[in-house]
């Protein structure tokens, strides 16, 4: 089952990807910024995550991010990246429980790391692609010493842009387990209304059907720096994980600001 929910996930991905080369006009790279001589509004970043997929876009060298996102709970998680060389990023991020809201004790989780490197910058054929490493979970299991949902760890990401001006495709495989060499899969489509507003869609930990997540949401850009996400993680999905916490539907909330040294 697992092998073929991820052969079909790359024949869809690379599918779409020879739909776009055969297209006779100009296409905007995954991460390139909009160009507004071309009708694409004003200048945004590029888009290094949707809600918890990666793209094949990376921060320009000396360019930095910080990423806040409130869960369930009053949790709240942080990110800072850096662009400390050219085409390679590395960051780390951070988890509190309770920090928000009446609830205590406020709990912190050790900080993990994250590195990107983008090897190939794509074109009408060939998607770009990026190798990279995240050690951050999410709803950390303080029973089990672990987060139910595990931390992507190695992964393969390519992105292209499809037929459309803005609509982007966005596919790889991770291995998040290194003593099981499991492999998952994940895709993903984002559509950019001129720069005003990200539509996300995305299908998560694909290795078997019933542990997979579909998350979908969009992002607001208040100014060219800094942006909003609003979305639901998990949809449709039931039952608990081991230490009671629920895997229904979450709502989660992202500010994120960007900027250059």
């Amino acid at each position: 089952m697992s092998r073929t929910l991820l052969l079909a996930a790359a024949a869809s991905f690379f599918l779409a990807a020879h739909a776009a080369a055969a297209l006779k006009k100009p296409v905007r790279a995954a991460g390139e910024a909009a160009d507004p001589e071309r009708g694409e509004g004003a200048l945004v970043p590029a888009d290094t995550e949707l809600m918890d997929v990666p793209t094949a876009a990376i921060l320009d060298y000396g360019g930095y991010s910080s990423r806040t996102r409130f869960f369930s709970n009053g949790g709240v998680m942080e990110w800072l990246s850096f662009g400390v060389f050219q085409r390679l990023n590395i960051g780390a991020s951070m988890n509190v429980d309770r920090l928000i809201g009446t609830s205590s004790p406020v709990q912190l989780t050790r900080p993990d790391l994250q590195v990107k490197f983008r090897f190939y910058d794509g074109d009408r054929v060939i998607p770009a692609a990026v190798i990279g490493f995240d050690g951050q979970g999410y709803l950390y299991n303080r029973k089990d010493l672990r987060y139910d949902q595990r931390q992507r760890g190695l992964y393969l990401v390519g992105s292209q842009e499809i037929g459309v001006p803005g609509l982007h495709a966005n596919a790889g495989m991770n291995i998040s387990d290194f003593n099981s060499n499991s492999i998952f899969g994940f895709m993903a489509m984002d559509y950019n209304v001129r720069d005003k507003v990200l539509l996300m869609l995305e299908w998560d930990n694909v290795h078997n059907f019933v542990e997979s997540r579909i998350n979908m949401g969009f992002r607001i850009y208040v100014t060219p720096s800094f942006h909003l996400d609003f979305g639901v993680r998990s949809v449709g999905q039931g039952g608990h994980f081991s230490n009671g916490v629920s895997r229904a539907a979450e709502r989660v909330v992202n500010f994120k600001y960007s900027g250059s040294f």
